[in-house]
């Protein structure tokens, strides 16, 4: 569900730049969109040809194939199309097209012996799989990370999971240089890792038990000069020193729980916003002290509360969020935790200046915002303007200068959002989990030009790559274009 989660410029020009404004994206050979939010992480359209301002289920597809339901967004190599996806039999696969026609070339299964537990609207095919345009790398929380090549011969494969969390797993893993980069945030044993790509090795692995459920993807950031590895996260950012793995700086008083991923803007700058229920200031959680909890619930004086002991309903709402050792009872010390969290969690967008050490919270962000904020979808930077699309279709743009609300409206789609917007050709395009796609103009300071009902769920960020546009529902994988063979 999450998460989870964001130029029009030739190969070689993207990757210089990249280097100089701290985009740090992966190795690219042509048009390609080989990760989550695409080549730069940004979420911005890629290669020549100008993108429709009208798409929909009859409307400019060039192709469109049934797929296995999955949540995991496509990404793209020159000539192929990657997903993952569960089957009917429950069967975990890596998906591979055909770029051109969306005929399937192959899929493999991975293997596992328990499947993990998810959201009701999740997926065991949350995570999104990442390529270097030689080999495709998936990870699924109930099976762990499988490589293969463009053919679909494995690699090698790293057992992981199933995790303790009732959400499932939705971070994505990351491919930068000759290394594979996942963060996987959960009840217990949590970790940051990085492997080697070309064997799936260990290079280093962080202790991050520290911090519960998260799901925001990582974000590989160029900090004056230093690549580092930026993670959000319960109540607080960090950056790891992308050689060592060592926590170089930290920013505090961020949500409880976070989805969203870390954002780089062409000023340097980096962007982070975080939103979760009871962070608001006027909507806050309040958790009694685990004494006063106690005397009310241990109703068997055992000195732990048991889930059929609590009466309050907001309690066993999140009994197994706050059961972080999944022992079917809450203790003390995990009843204070919880209840630190809920006191201190704190739902903004921060914009942070490179360059820090330490606890650079007072020091290096230079605003905060605190209004309609995202559960879920990544927010989109675009020349010096940050864009939101939050739960109700409620689309905000921010002066990334300042932190100043711009303009804030509705979009056509009114319902939920996971998918995070996505920008090409002076047009923004934002899909609610309901299907309901809505076309924004930036031309005249946003506005609606056009809408879409695909009449399916939607939870996968679509990728814009040379004029076409790849859309995942629950069912299908789309292809929409204005023509059938792109501008190169």
């Amino acid at each position: 569900m999450r998460g989870t989660c964001e130029i029009f410029f030739r190969v070689g020009i993207i990757c210089s730049l990249g280097n100089l404004i701290g985009w740090g994206g992966s190795e690219l050979r042509g048009e390609t969109w080989m990760e989550f939010r695409g080549p730069q992480r940004n979420g911005i359209a890629v290669g020549n040809g100008g993108l429709p301002s009208e798409i929909g289920p009859e409307k400019n597809v060039l192709w469109k194939v049934e797929l296995p339901p999955g949540h995991s967004s496509p990404v793209l190599t020159e000539d192929r199309v990657f997903v993952t996806a569960v089957d009917d039999k429950q069967r975990l696969l890596t998906i591979c097209l055909e770029r051109a026609s969306g005929k399937k070339l192959w899929e493999r299964e991975a293997a596992y012996q328990t499947l993990e537990k998810i959201h009701r609207t999740g997926s065991y095919a949350q995570s999104s799989p990442v390529t270097d345009g030689e080999r495709v790398i998936s990870f699924f929380g109930s099976s762990g990370m499988w490589c293969h090549d463009l053919e679909g011969n494995l690699l090698w494969k790293r057992p992981m999971g199933p995790f303790k969390n009732d959400f499932g797993s939705g971070s994505s893993p990351l491919i930068e240089g000759d290394a594979v980069i996942l963060v996987q945030d959960h009840d217990t044993d949590s970790f940051l890792i990085k492997l080697d790509k070309r064997t799936g090795d260990i290079l280093w692995e962080v202790d991050r038990s520290e911090f519960p459920r998260n799901f925001s993807t990582p974000l590989i950031w160029n900090n004056n000069g230093a690549k580092e590895i930026v993670v959000a996260a319960t109540m607080r950012i960090m950056g790891y020193d992308f050689e060592t793995g060592k926590e170089k700086w930290t920013v505090g008083g961020v949500a409880r729980i976070v989805n969203m991923s870390p954002v780089a803007g062409d000023d340097g700058k980096l962007y982070v916003a975080c939103w979760s229920p009871g962070g608001d200031e006027n909507a806050r959680i309040q958790v009694a002290p685990f004494a006063d909890f106690k005397k009310e619930n241990d109703k068997n004086d055992n000195g732990t509360i048991e889930e059929a002991e609590v009466s309050d309903a907001t309690v066993k709402q999140r009994f197994s969020q706050i059961d972080r050792d999944k022992s079917q009872s809450i203790t003390e010390v995990e009843w204070e935790g919880m209840r630190k969290i809920f006191d201190n969690s704190k739902n903004q967008i921060v914009a942070i200046k490179p360059g820090g050490t330490g606890d650079i919270t007072k020091s290096h962000v230079l605003w905060s915002f605190n209004k309609q904020l995202p559960y879920c979808p990544t927010p989109l930077f675009h020349k010096g303007r940050i864009y939101m699309v939050k739960d109700g279709g409620i689309f905000s743009v921010l002066d990334a200068e300042s932190g100043k609300s711009l303009k804030q409206g509705r979009v056509a789609g009114t319902g939920s959002y996971f998918a995070s917007p996505v920008y090409g050709d002076g047009k923004i395009y934002v899909v609610s989990s309901n299907g309901e796609l809505s076309i924004l103009n930036l031309e005249d300071d946003w506005t609606l030009i056009g809408e879409a009902d695909f009449k399916e769920d939607v939870y996968a960020t679509p990728a814009l790559v040379d004029g076409r546009i790849y859309l995942r529902t629950a069912g299908h994988l789309y292809c929409f274009g204005t023509n059938q063979v792109a501008a190169r």
